[in-house]
């Protein structure tokens, strides 16, 4: 069973992901994230075919404690955050090794 990506968050965020072919996505646009942020990212962690969830890094802030944990510790669907934060692709590195197991870019491993 192949399995989607999904992007949720603001308008202005999920639209690049939608022109670039992403089908499944959750608008919250951002004076509505305190309200309904919580519901629309667990609608997305409990779809079956969603297998990557795509989320602005400055997002997790509007998150409950229980869901932002739910966010932080999920394998499948791995969530992956973008923003301008310091970490750069270091975050992204982690998370990709958190969801498979493995460091893809540790050159040591072979």
């Amino acid at each position: 069973m192949s399995q989607e990506i999904a992007v949720v968050g603001s308008p202005e965020f999920t639209t690049g992901f939608r022109l670039a072919g992403v089908r499944e996505f959750a608008n919250v646009p951002d004076d509505e994230k305190d309200e309904h942020l919580d519901e629309a990212v667990t609608g997305v962690l409990e779809d079956d075919g969603v297998g990557i969830v795509v989320m602005h890094e400055g997002d997790l802030e509007h998150l409950s404690r229980n869901v932002r944990s739910n966010v932080e510790t999920s394998v499948e669907p791995v969530v992956v955050t973008i923003g301008s934060g310091a970490s750069g692709g270091g975050g992204l590195r982690e998370q990709i090794k958190r969801a498979i197991g493995i460091d893809l870019m540790d050159e040591d491993s072979e």
